[in-house]
Parts: structure tokens; sequence; C-alpha cells
């Protein structure tokens, strides 16, 4: 279970035992609050023999250290002035986060001599804290002896800063961020048994708490719309597929929503055209997509958002029964246009393709972003460190990039041109849903091209970062809720009303 963090912001604080992190520039300049938490400066002598010297994320731990009120002293390295970002921050949080282990009272001194730091920074610096903290076992019934999360816990945290009125101001965004991105890792955590469509659809039913309106499609509104081809890859599963279509109307009545659509398949075990067992347990991860769409619409909510935003969730599982479509089926969308049926484990692409024009044809957006761990071309082409991005618009491109270089969340730009529409043309249908091994994840993407309309649209192939990350600073769960911090930035910096 996570530890919980109960983070407080002060002018000052008094240190009876406990922890104490003093931040640190790089260099011989002092760390933060040396005064209160280093009086003797042991720290100064022990930074020389451990050639300790401020670099970023390097920590430097003296256990119970001769003339100081706290019984343990971290000095954590912040790196240059001139060179920290926001996403730096939040990797400080998360080194903080790490270097708490039994403590249970914790101090952190926030003011370096030499450095500006503003409520925004601390901000941020307290939600990498949170994101750290999260780790799934809930289905554990043993814990080791040396598990630091064996049982729950709750750690006071207090950081100490002159700014701490602006800090705390900033921190309620900081939680409502913390919050979508740890429902995001917990959905994708969670076993395909426990998890199905209609659990997931629960979910985003929650978010009503929050303000969020909630409708639910069935099956058969499902069919009445002409959804045939998200309907044809559930219909090999016991499971039935829901639509889940979250609103949230923080924004002016009048304006036309942004949107974000997630592919949520619950399982996938690539259907008729079955995967190899090997890793299959992986693809309870497949609605990595869908994840992060209903994290962001928590966050959006949670923080009161000046913004109308539409979230839809295609949630099916894809199961090889002897109802599930075959390989030459040909299924018609709701847009009217026809797919043959080549693969169907390439099915992520049929439930965004009727979400997609769903979205399009109700809501009128100002733009539509979807998300999808829709292809294992895209591991090929960028490994697990950035997303693949798809756009029509180059504005909406460009400002995807610019957000995902703050957030650490970063995305690499994929081409898109008619060359490779020929790759999915059908002899028989409207097109195919491969086009073979070759620019797999983009003609994957020319597929979902064509349910978009002029809206500007971006598809985001989130294969690589939503499950199986690697460990950061930030996190260290098997779900890493990627999208959710990206597309708030995303919101906050170009949408959202002054």
């Amino acid at each position: 279970m996570s530890v919980k963090f109960d983070i407080s912001f002060a002018k000052s604080a008094k240190i009876d035992g406990g922890l104490a992190i003093q931040l640190k520039l790089a260099g011989d300049g002092p760390a933060a609050g040396a005064a209160e938490a280093d009086p003797e400066g042991v720290v100064t002598r022990a930074a020389e023999i451990a050639k300790f010297s401020g670099k970023p994320m390097s920590t430097l731990d003296l256990i119970a250290p001769h003339g100081s009120p706290a019984d343990r002293l971290v000095v954590l390295g912040l790196g240059k002035a001139e060179a920290l970002t926001a996403y730096d921050w939040l990797k400080a949080g998360g080194v903080a986060a790490s270097s708490v282990k039994s403590m249970t009272r914790v101090a952190i001194f926030a003011d370096v001599p030499g450095l500006a730091v503003g409520g925004a920074q601390l901000a941020g610096f307290a939600l990498g804290m949170l994101l750290r903290a999260y780790s799934f076992d809930t289905y554990k019934t043993k814990k080791g002896e040396d598990d630091e999360n064996k049982a729950p816990k709750t750690v006071k945290v207090t950081i100490v800063t002159a700014e701490h009125a602006a800090a705390k101001k900033a921190f309620a965004e900081s939680e409502a961020i913390a919050g979508g991105v740890l429902l995001a890792r917990e959905l994708v955590n969670l076993p395909p048994n426990v998890l199905g469509p209609v659990e997931f659809a629960d979910r985003a039913k929650e978010l009503e708490k929050l303000g969020v309106e909630v409708e639910i499609l069935t099956e058969k509104e499902m069919k009445k719309l002409g959804m045939g081809a998200l309907l044809g890859v559930a219909q090999g599963s016991v499971r039935p597929p829901r639509l889940a279509v979250m609103q949230w109307k923080g924004g002016k009545p009048k304006d036309a929503p942004v949107a974000f659509i997630g592919k949520g398949v619950v399982f996938d075990t690539g259907g008729i055209s079955i995967k190899p067992g090997a890793g299959m347990e992986d693809m309870k991860g497949d609605m990595g997509g869908a994840a992060a769409v209903i994290g962001l619409m928590h966050t959006l909510a949670a923080r009161k958002a000046k913004v109308n935003a539409v979230g839809i969730l295609g949630l099916v599982e894809n199961m090889p029964d002897g109802n599930a479509q075959r390989p030459g089926d040909i299924v018609t969308t709701m847009s009217g246009q026809t797919i043959e049926i080549i693969n169907t484990d390439a099915e992520g692409r049929l439930v965004l393709a009727d979400a997609l024009y769903y979205c399009n044809d109700r809501f009128k957006p100002r733009f539509m972003i979807n998300l999808a761990t829709l292809t294992g071309a895209i591991l090929v082409a960028l490994g697990n460190l950035q997303a693949g991005l798809f756009s029509n618009d180059d504005t909406l491109a460009g400002q995807l990039s610019g957000v995902g270089d703050v957030t650490g969340e970063r995305l690499w730009r994929m081409p898109l041109g008619k060359e490779y529409d020929k790759l999915i043309d059908s002899k028989f249908a409207d097109m195919k849903n491969t086009g073979g091994r070759h620019a797999g994840s983009i003609t994957a993407a020319q597929l979902l091209k064509r349910f978009v309309g002029e809206t500007p649209w971006a598809h985001l192939d989130i294969a690589g970062t939503a499950m199986n990350s690697p460990s950061s600073e930030i996190n260290q769960s098997w779900g890493s809720g990627y999208g959710v911090r990206l597309l708030d930035e995303l919101v906050r910096a170009h949408y959202e009303a002054g």
C-alpha cells in the first residue's frame, strides 16, 4: 500500500527528532536550513569526505548527526540554479520521498541560499513526493521484513519556506494532479479478472462525485448508433462492452469542448489472431489510454479547471470465443465506412474509429486527442522513453511536444501521408485494419485519421510508456499513469480560460 504523505507548508519548523532534508545547489554554497538542522556544521565535513557536491538528484545521508536536533539529515542536490526546470523540481520531490524510509516526521528546508524559489516549484516538489509514494500491493497477503511499504502509514511532512502561502495555494492543484495520475496507475495495475468493461465504466461513474456528468452506453445503445467496429472487437467476450462519456463543464456554456478519447481494451488476447503466450499477462494494461483519460478528467474536475472537456472511453475485451470476429470479416463503422479485418489483434484502432467519430459528431470539439497502447511497432521505433505523436494539425502537435518537454512525458512526432494510406487500402472494403509489419504505427494512425474529419486531432501511441515503464524518481509502479500530467498541462497552458 502507498505511503501517505501529509504535506504542509510553514515559515518555520521546530525539529525534534525525525528526518530533516536540506536542499542544496551544486558547488560550495550552504544548504537550506543549515542553522536549524545543522548548527554544528557537520554537513560540510561529511560532504568533503564523501565528495558530495550537490549534483542533481544526489543525496548525502547522515545518521544521528552530531549537534543536530534531527535523527537523520539528508542533503539533496539540485544541481546548478540556472539549469533547474519544473521537471527537476518534480524529480527532486521524488528523491526526497525515497529518502524518508521508516521516518514518520520530516522537515524539508527549501529556501536555498542564492536561489529564488516560488510556490509553483515547491508545489511541484510536493507533487513529486506524492507520485513517488505510490505502490501497488493490494493482492499481496504477505510482506517482506524489509518492505518499506509493508503496512499503511502516514508521514507528516513540513516544507519550510518563506513562500509558504503561495506554495499552499499551488499545492491544491498538485493534489488534484496526483489524484488523477494515481487513479490511472491503479487501473492499469489491476488484474483483468477484477477490471472488466462494466467495472471500468463504474469507475467512470464515480467521477460524478466531483461534478463530472457521466453517461454509460450499453451494447444495445451502441448497436443503434451503428458502432460495428467497436462491437466487433467485443463480440468474442462474455463481458459486454461499454462506452463511457464524461463531461466536465468548467468553461463558458457556449465554448466548444476539448476532447480526449481512450482505448480501453481491458484485456487483449489478440482474438482469433491470438498472441503468443509469453508476456500475454501484460495485456491487462491495454487500457492505458482509457486510464489516462479518466485520470485526466478526475484532475480537471478536482482542480475546477475553467474549460469544457469531454472524455470518452471505449471499453471492451478481446477474446477468442467461438463468436469472435474472424480475419476476413468486414465491419461497418458508425461513420458508414467499412473495414476488412485482416488481423483481429489490430483491435484498438477499431474501438477508436467508432469512439472518435461519435465524439466528433456529437460534441464538435475544438480538438480531439486519443491515447492508446496501440502498436508494438512504436516500441521498436521509440523504446519506452517517449510516446509516438501523430497529428493532422501542426499547432496542436507543437503544443503537445512543448508540454511534453515541460512535464517529462515526452513525445516524438511521427509522419503521416497519403502514401501510407495505400498500405491499408482493401480489395473488399473501404480499408483494412492493418497494413502489415512495415510502418505499423503509421498505418494504424492513418486509419484513425479517416474518422476525424477536419477537426484538429492528435493520436498518442503510448504502448511503450503507459505500462512496464522504467522506474524513475517519481514512479516505481508498473503502471505509470502516463498522459495525465501531459494533457493537464496542455489544457492549463493553452486552452483554459484565464
